[in-house]
């Protein structure tokens, strides 16, 4: 009970914090709302990525990973892409999670063993980790960013003359490749117990 308390304080300190932050550049930095909402997403999609590598109830770090994967919906929506955004909520929120979640509960416990596989390999992770970050420093680094002063909005309309007339091929052949995927695991699905493998 304690630490449930404990977990509770913890989480509205924390959005305390985001939603501080994010005063403070409304009122103070001059600031637009856009700025304001993406240090919000931001601070949620880390947040709840963190929730999922760290939480032992299993379905909890699937909802975290719904909460994840809404935050950077919501920052591509931010970042002019909203057929992105959608795409990210149809296809990781609505599909892929709804489905993890499925499998998770249909397989297994509701509880994790008190030490999971990935927990034995925390040394190897926060060295990748920290190699990835310091990558991405350096990127972010080398980058000129007054080169794109504007937000270029992507609507529906260009990304789908683009993807019909220019990349029409590599789409025939992801849609194959899906089909095929779908036709293997309804046979796998529908194969008989003690039959021929």
């Amino acid at each position: 009970m304690m630490r449930t308390i404990i977990s509770a304080l913890i989480g509205l300190a924390i959005l305390g914090a985001v939603l501080g932050i994010a005063v403070l550049m409304l009122l103070f930095l001059g600031q637009d709302w856009e700025d304001a909402l993406f240090w919000i997403f931001a601070a949620v999609m880390i947040g709840a990525g963190f929730l999922v590598v760290t939480m032992r109830d299993i379905i909890r770090c699937g909802l975290a990973m719904i909460v994840c994967f809404g935050a950077l919906a919501g920052i591509y929506v931010l970042m002019g892409a909203p057929l992105i955004g959608a795409a990210q909520v149809i296809v990781y929120i609505g599909a892929i999670s709804v489905l993890i979640l499925f499998a998770i509960m249909l397989t297994q416990t509701k509880d994790a063993p008190s030490r999971l596989v990935f927990q034995t390999q925390v040394g190897p992770a926060a060295v990748a980790s920290v190699v990835i970050a310091v990558i991405i420093a350096l990127a972010v680094a080398a980058t000129d960013w007054n080169a794109s002063a504007e937000r270029v909005i992507a609507g529906a309309n260009l990304v789908a003359s683009v993807l019909f007339t220019d990349f029409v091929l590599p789409f025939e052949i992801v849609s194959v490749l899906l089909l095929a995927a779908v036709v293997g695991g309804v046979f796998l699905a529908k194969r008989e117990p003690g039959g021929p493998s």
